[in-house]
């Protein structure tokens, strides 16, 4: 499983990078949107459609990708978008955790299909006008990302259970805990001070996430840092969720000892779009 793992995470590795680091945005926004596309298709199996339907959903999903690209989003400001997304974040991903799993059947299928087709079609428009700011700013929002995952699972596997007795979400992701949230909070915490450091030297095309927010408030900045972190966690346990009421333990094994791309991606979908707020507001 662990060879497997570090195989494909090379070779995801050996297409992404240099995508990212093409000074034009086209070869990495195909390239996501190609993920997308395959993530709603994974969306709809997970929530009880057909073989059929999924295929149609992905398809969706590259198409309403393609007329945004075509009809220019990338490279327009869309401020009050991201604020109304963000906001729907906030409120729904409450919403639907605190539900719980036993809930997430009972909604329509219908409704949920179309608003994971939403929730995707939009992180690859966050993505792309990302990208379209300069690779230095997207790097920096997806390394918080990764940092905010890779810092809980590190102190949950270390403090977990230490200092709360209680879990994160024990009906959804029993796994995960107060701990390991806490300690992703520092990482990225670290990250973008580190980050912003970086940047007076490396000369980048763009400057990062945490140097745009830095330069108007250290506080905002602080507060924005763990506000996406926390926002994190709720699109992992809001995938988990999901996976939870399907019975199913990946979205599908399309990445070899990964699981799915919904698997890699879900604590992006919220925190891309937030971080785009944060910059168009």
């Amino acid at each position: 499983m662990l060879k497997q793992r570090v195989i494909t995470a090379l070779l995801l590795l050996a297409v992404l990078l240099p995508a990212l680091f093409f000074p034009e945005p086209w070869p990495f926004c195909l390239l996501a949107l190609m993920f997308i596309a395959a993530a709603g298709w994974e969306w709809a199996k997970a929530n009880g459609w057909s073989q059929s339907v999924s295929v149609l959903a992905g398809m969706v999903c590259c198409g309403v990708c393609s007329f945004m690209w075509w009809a220019g989003w990338l490279y327009q400001s869309t401020p009050r978008l991201w604020l109304v997304v963000s906001v729907a974040w906030v409120l729904g991903g409450a919403w639907i955790l605190k539900a719980g799993v036993s809930a997430w059947a009972r909604y329509s299928r219908y409704l949920r299909l179309v608003s994971g087709i939403l929730a995707l079609s939009l992180t690859w428009l966050a993505i792309g006008q990302a990208k379209v700011i300069g690779f230095n700013f997207l790097l920096s929002v997806l390394a918080l990302v990764w940092t905010a995952d890779i810092a809980a699972y590190f102190a949950g596997r270390t403090w977990g259970g230490r200092w709360s007795r209680s879990k994160l979400a024990a009906t959804i992701s029993p796994g995960k805990s107060w701990e390991g949230a806490w300690g992703g909070m520092v990482g990225v915490m670290a990250l973008a001070w580190l980050w912003r450091y970086a940047d007076q030297f490396i000369g980048a095309d763009a400057p990062s996430l945490y140097t745009y927010i830095g330069q108007k408030s250290l506080i905002l900045l602080v507060v924005s840092v763990l506000f996406l972190s926390a926002m994190s966690v709720v699109g992992d346990l809001i995938e988990s969720l999901v996976k939870r009421s399907a019975g199913i333990k990946d979205s599908s094994s399309l990445l070899p000892g990964h699981g799915g791309v919904l698997d890699r991606i879900d604590a992006m979908l919220p925190t891309l779009p937030l971080a785009m707020m944060l910059y168009s507001l």
